[in-house]
């Protein structure tokens, strides 16, 4: 093999030679010259047939090269008049011509290319031939090796895909004595990727419009190419209406105009957005859906606390559960709506600074509580059918879809009711006062006492201050103590009114249930309070006491105003009670009733303050 340094002999035009003998002796002579096997010579095509191709190299033979050098590279066929360069193999062969090999010459040409490029750190073209053994065959003039981890940025699952390419390579490592050449593709990419980048990052100031291609969806969004490095679409920013998924607007390939939101230059982190580039509807909302306005929209999605509802797109409103019905309690919306439902509602609030559309769907029909307070007046009479028993009263429906509460201290004037079920059952048709109406909270009080015999005024009819009563201990507080009384009434007797000692506690002399004689001190109706004192009151013996107190107890609970639900009665109405199932219309907590006290004395009423207890 000739050297680096080998020159090319040139080949000799013959015909620009004279007629005369000398110049005729002077060819002769370089016809005759020596060639040097492995000498790197050029000459000119004279003819290509199927086997070999024939060049005129200045000398008494023609050189021959074999055709088979380029099966491989049919492309590089020379034509006739063309000029090739070739390395002298044999001076001669048995049919008198000179052998050459163009393949030689070639890789000599190649080689000294590639370690020019090597040094020179140039890019190489080169075709990629086969899969071999951690990578690829490739073409650069000679084979080179272009391992599979530095055949691209990201790992390649299948290198088949490069097989055929013309692509440009990074040589990474040179060994012309071994004949080692690898190739890095991978090298070259991330040079033109971060030369990119530097360009783009130029242009990725926040608040730019750009154009790229949809590279990838994600379930959180999508990948853009802005031309050699990616900007990510959150879901949130494609559009200013609901998206379940990025692929419900955008596909892989599709070109976009985004707008950088935010690009961080260390991390190279590229925030995009589409919606940006339209104008935000909630900006002029008010203007376009004032309070009031009725609407139509989409239901889009289900809660368990209301429908969200599409009024355009970006702008949605939310039904909640108290705004669906006037009368009904709606624990499930989508038994009232469903997906894809179109509903008529109307604008209850816009706030554009929290992105809140509040609508209502009862609004769209009249109040009917509103209605009902220009229909009754505080002190009607009503009707209705007992519907519910709760620990704290009755709910009583007076309308379809409206109840009044008829409160346990609204169903007696003075005989405490432990529950509803003493004086009413489920299902029951009964007449009730109207007491209160509130429309906004949507609240009805009823009083069912009004129909029956005042126990206040009975016993202030039977009985009069001085009179000596028996009772029985109903509580035992730390300033006085409860006596219940005939008809069902309480009273208070002060501790000063006692026969307690100085120092003893109320509780170590009384306990609930005890007979007691009593003396009735002052009868207040009006404000429901009864004086008692047992000084100066002859307590009769145990026996009598208690034979006494039990028959004020059933003159108690005799029910004088028609009686008490029969047992059965009783028990079923107590089952049936739904304490969780307050309607809408009724007072949720239960209000404190007053016991109905009265002072001994003047003293007494001005040291001792009115107590309030509860059962």
């Amino acid at each position: 093999m000739p050297s680096e340094d080998q020159k090319i002999t040139p080949i000799r035009k013959t015909e620009e030679a004279g007629d005369g003998n000398g110049e005729f002796a002077r060819l002769l002579a370089e016809s005759e010259r020596s060639l040097a096997e492995g000498e790197l010579i050029r000459g000119r095509v004279i003819q290509v047939t199927n086997d070999e191709i024939l060049v005129d190299i200045g000398y008494k033979s023609e050189g021959m090269i074999p055709r088979s050098e380029f099966n491989h590279s049919p492309d590089r066929l020379p034509q006739a008049g063309q000029e090739i360069d070739a390395i002298v193999d044999r001076r001669e062969d048995a049919s008198g011509y000179v052998v050459l090999s163009h393949e030689k010459a070639r890789r000599i040409r190649a080689w000294d290319a590639i370690e020019v490029a090597f040094k020179d750190n140039v890019a190489v073209k080169g075709k990629v031939l086969e899969r071999v053994k951690g990578g690829l065959s490739v073409d650069i003039g000679v084979r080179a090796f272009l391992p599979g981890s530095l055949a691209d940025i990201r790992p390649l699952k299948n290198l088949d895909v490069l097989r055929g390419r013309e692509l440009e390579f990074r040589i990474v490592s040179f060994d012309k004595k071994r004949g080692n050449i690898v190739l890095s593709r991978r090298a070259l990419m991330e040079e033109v990727a971060e030369a990119k980048k530097a360009e783009a990052a130029q242009a990725l100031a926040d608040g730019r419009t750009l154009h790229g291609v949809v590279k990838n969806l994600t379930e959180y969004g999508a990948f853009v190419d802005l031309g050699g490095i990616d900007g990510l679409l959150h879901v949130t920013d494609i559009s200013w209406g609901r998206l379940g998924h990025p692929s419900e607007a955008l596909q892989v390939g599709q070109e976009v105009e985004v707008k950088v939101l935010k690009f961080d230059a260390e991390s190279g982190r590229i925030s995009l957005g589409m919606k940006q580039l339209k104008p935000d509807p909630w900006q002029d909302l008010p203007a376009h859906y004032p309070v009031g306005a009725r609407v139509r929209g989409k239901v889009v999605s289900l809660t368990d606390y209301g429908a969200f509802i599409e009024l355009e797109e970006g702008v949605e409103g939310l039904i909640h559960v108290s705004e669906m019905s006037w009368t009904k309690k709606v624990k499930n919306p989508a038994k009232l709506l469903s997906v894809g439902d179109t509903v008529e509602a109307v604008i209850a609030d816009v706030n554009p600074e929290t992105r809140r559309l509040s609508l209502s769907l009862r609004a769209t029909e009249p109040n009917p509580w509103e209605q009902l307070a220009e229909k009754y007046r505080i002190g009607d009479r009503v009707q209705g059918v007992v519907r519910n028993l709760t620990d704290f009263g009755a709910f009583v429906e007076i309308e379809e879809g409206i109840d009044g509460l008829v409160h346990i201290s609204d169903m007696s004037w003075g005989r405490r009711v432990k529950h509803p079920s003493e004086v009413l059952k489920k299902g029951d048709q009964i007449q009730a006062v109207l007491t209160a109406i509130d429309v906004e909270n949507r609240r009805i009080s009823l009083s069912i006492k009004e129909f029956r015999p005042n126990e206040w005024e009975e016993f202030s009819r039977e009985h009069q201050p001085g009179d000596v009563v028996d009772g029985q201990v109903a509580k035992v507080a730390d300033f006085g103590v409860f006596v219940r009384l005939p008809l069902g009434l309480e009273g208070l007797m002060h501790v000063s009114e006692t026969d307690v000692l100085r120092g003893q506690k109320l509780s170590d002399v009384f306990s609930e249930g005890d007979p007691v004689r009593v003396r009735i001190l002052r009868i207040e109706v009006d404000e429901q309070r009864i004086g008692l004192s047992m000084r100066d009151v002859p307590q009769p013996d145990p026996a009598e006491l208690a034979a006494a107190a039990a028959a004020a107890t059933a003159e108690s609970e005799a029910a004088p105003e028609g009686g008490s639900a029969p047992e059965e009665s009783v028990s079923d109405a107590a089952a049936q009670a739904e304490p969780d199932a307050a309607p809408e219309g009724a007072t949720p907590e239960e209000p404190v009733a007053e016991e109905p006290v009265a002072a001994s004395t003047e003293a007494s009423e001005a040291s001792v303050e009115t107590p309030k207890t509860d059962d």
